[in-house]
């Protein structure tokens, strides 16, 4: 088998295939240095247009219990029935995913045990050119098996275009969105032994195999290779099989415990915790000191008493916290203009002091240490602060290290999962290693940046290579500067947010940071049919080096080395194919190898099959609209590195949704007008909201604050990249109940109150008519914020939830995120907002009087802005 090229990998980025009119960013561009070299990229064969080759969607919904993927725009309007406390969802009129998450908000270690089994179906024998072959699956299981893989997986269509020509335009393409650390309750069957393997391409035994009976040997689905079983498989009939997991259920977690016991079973006391030290701003005035002090207590008296914590503040000096005294708040300082001296290191790390602990054993002192912080105290404006960021990491992350590291060269000792850095930052770093100047106008700026984001990344490799992921929270007034800070957060799998103050989402986010890690030393393969070639993954990981991984003869598997395994994360793989497919299926395997919280390593194999067609048609109505959605967002969002790229992007969709119209659509009767395809018909409204909206608009402030939600949604699972694209828009109804629906501004009706989701925000609006009833508004309100807390109770980060009144100032916040419907003619608003023909004839007239004229086009003004027609309403 020929090895197939293969696509380059990033954080957050892929190196795309080169394009001949779109530069390839290089180091002389971005000082933060691809992570591989550029030869892998060219390795690709060139596309054939700009525009990303990504699946469209159709109006069909994929297979996931998810809380932000129910009932969609343009749907028929469900009513949601609240019952008294926390809203729970029903929706009556379609069979909708459900809408909350039932289990719990942290990620479940896997609970060993070989006794568990799922229901299966007998499948009838299936020949394959052998009497002896049985084939694991028949095409009538496929179906119900197909909700089994969808919580891992989440292809753009299920079914895939037998024809190159066809299958690979480039508006439409094909992929998939991969979330290898999501935890679904229940989880995959566990098997304790090791898996099968293809010794010719290395994939896993799985149910599509075809198993000769007899022997034993079993025919690898994605390279057709025989291989044996050391006798396990061998039968008497197909019904035996089904005893093994792997060859019943499409997903399967292979577990190794680190005692080798059959039957070991962890429990919580077996746990060990991966230690989490707090690096602290101490220059932070008393307003903001008293936010994160606050936050800070919530914080440690919310954590597990085994938890390790470690405190370090950092100004022009670095303080590390000793535990050792009972009712006092002593610290050792360091230097911070410069890194840490290894002598000074060894009489810290070598010394009396306890600079790592349980939270049962040191609670106290912990709190005192919090309340010990005091306010900033010269007079100086806070971006002129000096502030050794850098030189605190490094000192973190050498107590995460401890001792051994002298004496096994930074090899330690495992802990469950990854240690973690939680900076609390106030500001920029400009002091000591990483820094930049206080002023954007020194005259050697450019040279200190470009110095300041080399040393930050390198900082965030070592971190990653101590198995340490670095999470830098903001807040505050104060520009942090974005572009120094990120580096060091990507290179080790952390994320870097920005927060208001250090009040509420603050304090959430601390507490999501710190538990929101599913596994560590994540390797991540895919293997795919031959006919299928991978193009590109946008994510978090980087290209595994070659002895990352077992390696077999004819191995063409992309593998990733995960910078972390957590359950908020998802992989975008684009596809193309090779040359036209002959067979009636192609097969899709997924294996993600990492160790869990209790030290356990998992293999956790995934296998998909999806058929072929010849049909157009077929094809698209098998296009999951919202799947392909996020794939085209974080595609394009890749390229947006600046305000000047997101408006080129703009251009790009534009030029996309023609190109899918002109393809797929149908041409009018005696017109030259091409209207877009009904199978498709929520794509561009998505579209339409991610050109417009805070990822590729103009609703943000500043840059970087659109830089932070950028790489946050570049790394997102599907759950929060959709919502950060399309936002979900709920009103308020009489009893507690809420109605989805489109979020278009004709939702803002003067009795309501209205939940907008939009991802990284909840917004909260009342209705002047509404407001000014004093008792009712109060009961609304805590309907909504009930409602907006049970939405986002898993998400990371923790959005911010915004309430205000119709007509105030902020209430502009809300209303730019709402496509301007009532710009259209009332015929295409009832039928695009059915809810409208509920309102009485005076009850239209002054909710149309009460909109503000703006220049911003309606949806279907944009569409016909295009010289298209837009999809008929669902």
């Amino acid at each position: 088998m020929a090895n197939p090229p293969q696509p380059s990998l990033g954080y957050s980025g892929s190196l795309t295939p080169t394009q001949p009119d779109a530069p390839t960013p290089g180091p002389e561009k971005n000082s933060i240095p691809p992570p591989f070299p550029s030869p892998v990229a060219a390795r690709f064969p060139p596309p054939r247009l700009q525009q990303e080759q990504i699946p469209s969607p159709s109006t069909r919904t994929p297979n996931l219990l998810s809380p932000v993927n129910g009932v969609k725009t343009g749907s028929p309007i469900p009513h949601l029935s609240t019952p008294p406390g926390p809203p729970v969802f029903s929706s009556p009129l379609r069979p909708a995913a459900v809408p909350f998450r039932t289990s719990p908000a942290t990620p479940q270690p896997v609970a060993i045990s070989s006794s568990s089994s799922l229901p299966t179906s007998s499948p009838p024998y299936y020949s394959n050119g052998s009497a002896e072959l049985q084939h694991q699956v028949s095409d009538a299981t496929e179906e119900s098996l197909h909700l089994e893989k969808s919580p891992y997986v989440l292809f753009s269509a299920d079914k895939v275009l037998k024809r190159k020509k066809q299958a690979n335009v480039p508006s439409l393409g094909f992929g998939a969105l991969v979330s290898p650390g999501r935890e679904i309750s229940p989880g995959p069957q566990v098997i304790q032994r090791d898996p099968h393997r293809c010794q010719n391409c290395g994939a896993y035994a799985n149910l599509y195999c075809n198993i000769l009976l007899g022997s034993g040997q079993w025919q690898c689905a994605i390279c057709r290779n025989l291989n044996g079983s050391e006798g396990e498989y061998v039968a008497t009939s197909k019904e035996e099989l089904l005893n093994y997991p792997e060859l019943s259920s499409p997903m399967v977690d292979y577990v190794q415990t680190g005692n080798q016991r059959p039957g070991f079973i962890p429990v919580g006391d077996l746990r060990i915790s991966a230690p989490i030290v707090l690096v602290i701003d101490e220059c932070l005035d008393e307003p903001h000191l008293q936010h994160l002090q606050s936050s800070l207590h919530a914080f440690v008296d919310s954590l597990p008493p085994t938890t390790r914590i470690g405190i370090v503040l950092y100004g022009r000096t670095v303080s590390v916290y000793d535990f050792s005294e009972d009712s006092v708040a002593s610290a050792d300082v360091l230097p911070g203009d410069k890194s840490p001296t290894q002598d000074s290191l060894k009489l810290l790390i070598y010394g009396t002091g306890i600079y790592l602990s349980a939270i049962h054993a040191s609670l106290p002192v912990i709190h005192t240490i919090f309340s010990s912080l005091r306010p900033y105290k010269l007079n100086l404006p806070e971006a002129s602060r000096d502030r050794c960021l850098g030189t605190a990491v490094e000192v973190a992350l050498r107590i995460i290290q401890g001792p051994s590291a002298e004496i096994s060269r930074g090899i330690v000792k495992r802990s469950g999962g990854n240690s973690r850095i939680i900076v609390c930052a106030g500001g920029p770093n400009t002091y000591g290693p990483g820094s930049v100047p206080h002023s954007l106008s020194h005259p050697n700026y450019p040279h200190m940046e470009k110095s300041a984001l080399k040393w930050m990344e390198h900082l965030g490799q070592e971190a990653h290579r101590q198995n340490t992921v670095v999470d830098i929270l903001c807040a505050g007034t104060c520009p942090v500067r974005v572009p120094i800070l990120q580096p060091l957060a990507k290179a080790s799998g952390g994320a870097l947010v920005l927060h208001d103050d250090f009040g509420e989402a603050f304090g959430v986010n601390l507490q999501r940071a710190s538990t929101r890690a599913a596994g560590s030393h994540g390797l991540f393969e895919i293997r795919c049919s031959d006919d299928i070639l991978i193009t590109q993954v946008v994510g978090p990981g980087e290209e595994a080096h070659t002895d990352a991984h077992e390696t077999f003869k004819n191995d063409t598997s992309l593998s990733i080395q995960m910078l972390s395994v957590e359950e908020t994360q998802s992989f975008a793989l684009s596809m193309e194919t090779k040359g036209d497919i002959k067979s009636d299926y192609v097969f899709f395997q997924f294996a993600i190898q990492y160790s869990n919280v209790y030290q356990a390593d998992i293999s956790r194999v995934i296998t998909v099959r999806l058929p072929t067609v010849d049909s157009v048609s077929a094809y698209l109505g098998s296009v999951q609209d919202d799947v392909a959605a996020v794939l085209i967002a974080k595609r394009t969002l890749l390229q947006a590195k600046n305000y000047s790229d997101a408006i080129d992007m703009r251009a790009t969709i534009d030029e996309r949704v023609k190109d899918i119209t002109v393809k797929f659509g149908s041409q009018l009767p005696k017109s030259k007008l091409y209207r877009f395809p009904k199978e498709l018909a929520v794509l561009p409204e998505h579209l339409f909201h991610l050109r417009r909206g805070p990822l590729l608009g103009s609703i943000v402030g500043h840059e970087d604050e659109r830089s932070v939600l950028r790489n946050l949604f570049l790394n997102a699972s599907f759950d929060l990249s959709l919502r950060m694209i399309a936002p979900r828009c709920l009103m308020h109804r009489e009893g507690g109940t809420f109605e989805e629906l489109p979020a278009y501004d004709l939702a803002m009706q003067s009795d309501a109150a209205v939940v907008l989701d939009h991802g990284t925000d909840v917004f909260i609006w009342l209705g002047a008519e509404l407001a000014a009833d004093e008792g009712k508004s109060a009961a609304a309100l805590a309907a909504c914020r009930t409602l907006a807390e049970e939405l986002t109770e898993s998400r990371f980060p923790a959005p911010r939830i915004l309430a205000f009144k119709e007509g105030s100032s902020q209430a502009r916040y809300f209303v730019s995120r709402l496509i301007p419907a009532h710009k259209d003619p009332p015929y295409e608003q009832e039928a695009r907002f059915p809810q409208l023909r509920t309102l009485t004839a005076d009850e239209r007239v002054k909710l149309k009087s009460s909109f503000l004229h703006f220049d911003d086009p309606s949806f279907c003004e944009w569409m016909r802005g295009l010289k298209l027609v837009p999809p008929e309403a669902s």
